[in-house]
């Protein structure tokens, strides 16, 4: 938790609370089910939270602002993202079923009212639009980009935010020339600058 208060420092009791819980949660869950690295458990915090928090360092989303988490895995971005924005909603969306029991699990435990959850792949969503859609690493940015496009609102022309914001390693070159998009991009570790995020990145594609 001190590396989340190394450069976080703005908030609530109650979101300190639920923040400090998370260790406890996933120790908990990730016995059951095995929902990050056995070796990755002991750097939750650095490796998978503070991580996710690398998105509300250079975006901000306004009240009421609806954001899909792609492929959310064991609930991250959103998790983290959720307890930092109270007044945003996130759908937390996931393939696998047993990934989306975990976010469940750990939602309701925390007692966030603004996270839903739905176990399907993105391209089934027929009903839900969002603003924003965030991701961690789980597809090509092509991909990633072609299936956000299905859920995203549409911007008003003279509008230029984010319409995906994904966490990204490595060299991205050849990932971003095969997308056929111009994303902007932050390396996390000018905002954090610890060793684990030498080569990440936070890249930002307009809608």
């Amino acid at each position: 938790m001190e590396i989340v208060l190394k450069y976080f420092s703005d908030f609530t009791d109650t979101q300190l609370a639920q923040f400090q819980a998370l260790s406890g949660l996933y120790q908990e869950w990730n016995e059951k089910i095995n929902v990050i690295s056995r070796k990755d458990i002991d750097s939750l915090y650095e490796k998978h939270i503070l991580h996710s928090l690398s998105i509300a360092a250079v975006a901000d989303f306004p009240d009421g602002m609806q954001v899909l988490d792609l492929g959310t895995g064991g609930g991250f971005p959103g998790i983290p993202l959720a307890i930092f924005f109270p007044e945003v909603k996130f759908h937390l969306v996931d393939s696998i079923g047993k990934k989306i029991k975990v976010v469940q699990g750990v939602s309701e435990a925390l007692g966030l009212k603004n996270v839903t959850y739905q176990h399907s792949r993105v391209e089934d969503i027929k009903d839900k639009k969002f603003d924003i859609v965030v991701s961690r690493a789980v597809a090509p940015l092509k991909d990633l980009w072609r299936w956000s496009k299905l859920v995203l609102k549409k911007a008003p022309a003279h509008e230029q935010q984010p319409g995906l914001i994904c966490l990204k390693g490595g060299d991205l070159t050849e990932e971003i020339a095969e997308s056929g998009v111009r994303p902007r991009m932050t390396n996390i570790y000018k905002l954090f600058p610890e060793d684990f995020f030498l080569e990440k990145h936070i890249v930002l594609v307009n809608k």
